[in-house]
């Protein structure tokens, strides 16, 4: 049985019927997020909350926590960070995933709050998100012979010389002057209770995550406590968790998908959540061994984001996975191709899920107690809203569109952000009591949902979001650029990948290959690294002189299937037609002419797997 309700919630009715039965605080009643360990811990004091792997090798005895154990590590961080910078303090952290992250994480929100960053990021960058955060402590590992944590931790000191360094070392090296110890710090501190008083909940602040690219200019988005309750309790609902499952998580700790929908969530449920050693899903060893960690821990729910999924269709399934009830996809829209595989590789169903930074990190489920409908972001949270709504010319969003009818997703409700550290920011994001999403999308008549496209121009590689001005401004800065616009060309294993137009100043000269050795300096993540930078003459714009992008999407993707198709016909002499448009943001037509008949089969097969509407057709 459901833990929180008499029956499974696998629709839309039954979602209308729960919220009408009991509001969110008589259905669960924490008040911050401190109180999901805190009533977790009472129910299930000797039940595992994290097993954590470090390698991921077949004889690895791993590190585990309890429930007890875990509001313990917690207690203890809020203490520690308190007494270091008084009560009410911002704790930002650069941290792979370990049991550490999860004591700083949420010990950060028990007494102030949490800035999670990005590890892979450059130190300035670090600097600007810990600066325009106002933290006072940088939580970051100690030095390791692959990672760089420390060293841009350094760095950052040296620019924010008032900030507090706490080092999370995994030797017996001595710590730097004026730099705490992880473990020293916390074991100075009461485990069993909070010295501050009562732990910051309700609309307190819980953290701030940073979203899309990071400029001089960082986006950090508010949570609240009760945004994450509310969106981590809709998770615990839809996905139908118990303290009988456990759960892969390979996702980085920066991300509101590891954070919320794959931690809080289970936390909520008593459930165990497998750490996927501090590389995730990056670890090659992990990916190896994926299925015997599935059959050793007994997991039951397992997936990740599409760029993941694709990696184990490589490994064969070598185990006993029958403890797997459902696998789950988020972060990008996952490929057909990719899910059909994989359902049939493992024998569960996929079950995807829809979220943003902005909404808690969740928005809609296919619910794991229905039968999964491929391609659907499932259906809305418990108590809240999700509105598709009719775009105007003019950008204005207007009243609610029919069913498959494609239109702009709003969201509203509990789980929804009150808006960005800088407020300036907020601009038509939050209007009228809802989020715009800037997502292209649509529902059916049983009210799940369908992402169509996006209207706003992130590019998204492997669930990772990628702001194209982070691009454009390192390319811009070349003396012979005179304009530069980044947008995703669509991949079948990452499903967008960053590619760059360029036009030049008049007169000057530039290879594609001279500016991406430019550029890759500058740009503060590797994976905005521009796959590919295409000189042209101009630049597209609209008549009031904005980069009109739509053109720029429809060329790289018309470019990307003339090699695609050239390469699967063994020639290139089809007809190849891209538009804006459809139910995917992208229609492709390829016509073959009559000498390539007999290819017709293996140009749809190259093409599909695509995040595009295809069809093949043959000339008359």
């Amino acid at each position: 049985m459901p833990l929180f309700s008499d029956y499974p919630v696998a629709t839309l009715k039954d979602v209308i019927k729960f919220e009408s039965e009991k509001a969110l605080e008589l259905r669960y009643d924490a008040r911050s997020v401190y109180d999901i360990f805190a009533k977790s811990a009472a129910r299930h004091p000797d039940r595992t909350a994290l097993t954590m792997l470090m390698t991921g090798a077949d004889d690895e005895t791993p590190r585990l926590v309890t429930y007890r154990q875990m509001l313990e590590g917690v207690t203890r961080a809020a203490n520690c960070f308190a007494d270091l910078a008084g009560s009410g303090a911002g704790v930002a952290y650069i941290l792979p995933s370990l049991v550490e992250t999860h004591f700083t994480l949420w010990g950060a929100e028990a007494q102030g709050y949490a800035v999670p960053i990005n590890f892979l990021l450059q130190a300035q960058n670090i600097a600007d998100l810990v600066q325009a955060s106002g933290a006072k402590i940088l939580v970051a590992l100690g030095p390791h012979p692959q990672l760089d944590i420390w060293q841009k931790a350094v760095e950052v000191g040296k620019l924010l010389p008032d900030i507090k360094l706490v080092q999370v070392s995994l030797s017996d090296a001595p710590l730097p002057e004026g730099v705490l110890g992880f473990w020293p710090g916390l074991n100075a501190h009461e485990g069993n209770t909070l010295i501050f008083g009562k732990a910051r909940g309700g609309d307190d602040v819980a953290a701030y995550f940073h979203t899309g690219g990071t400029t001089g200019s960082p986006k950090l988005v508010t949570h609240t406590h009760r945004n994450q309750i509310a969106a981590a309790f809709g998770g615990t609902v839809l996905q139908d968790l118990s303290e009988t499952d456990a759960i892969t998580n390979g996702l980085p700790l920066f991300h509101v998908g590891a954070t919320i929908s794959c931690g809080l969530s289970f936390f909520i449920a008593g459930a165990n959540v497998l750490v996927l050693s501090p590389g995730g899903m990056r670890n090659p060893v992990i990916i190896k061994n994926f299925w015997k960690i599935v059959e050793r821990y007994r997991a039951t729910v397992i997936g990740g984001v599409p760029t993941a999924l694709a990696a184990l269709l490589n490994v064969p399934v070598d185990a006993d996975i029958s403890s797997a009830r459902f696998s789950i996809s988020g972060g990008a829209l996952l490929p057909r191709a990719v899910a059909l595989q994989f359902q049939k590789m493992t024998g569960t169903t996929i079950h995807e899920i829809l979220g943003m930074t902005e909404t808690g990190g969740l928005v809609s489920i296919d619910p794991a107690a229905a039968d999964p409908v491929l391609g659907s972001g499932g259906i809305r949270l418990p108590y809240t809203q999700v509105v598709v709504r009719k775009l105007g010319a003019d950008g204005s969003l207007g009243e609610a569109c029919a069913p498959h009818e494609v239109g702009v997703m709003t969201v509203s409700g509990p789980n929804v952000t009150p808006g960005y550290k800088d407020r300036s920011q907020n601009g038509a994001t939050l209007r009228d009591g809802y989020l715009d999403s800037g997502d292209l999308a649509y529902s059916d008549e049983q009210g799940r949902l369908f992402i169509a496209g996006r209207s706003k121009d992130l590019i998204i590689r492997s669930g990772h979001n990628i702001d194209p001005v982070l691009i454009e401004d390192a390319l811009q800065s070349h003396p012979a650029v005179a304009l530069a616009a980044a947008v995703g060309q669509p991949d079948k294993y990452a499903g967008e990948l960053p590619v760059c137009y360029v036009a030049l100043k008049p007169g000057a000269l530039a290879t594609a290959d001279e500016l991406k050795a430019y550029a890759e300096p500058l740009i503060a993540e590797r994976p905005a690294w521009p796959k590919q930078i295409i000189v042209i003459d101009a630049i597209p714009v609209t008549s009031v002189g904005k980069i009109f992008k739509p053109e720029l999407r429809t060329d790289a993707v018309q470019r990307l299937v003339t090699q695609v198709v050239a390469e699967a016909a063994g020639a290139a002499d089809a007809a190849i037609d891209v538009v804006a448009g459809g139910k995917r943001g992208i229609d492709v037509t390829v016509t073959l002419p009559r000498a390539m008949a007999g290819q017709h089969a293996a140009v749809e097969k190259a093409l599909d797997g695509y995040l595009f509407d295809y069809k093949v057709t043959q000339a008359n």
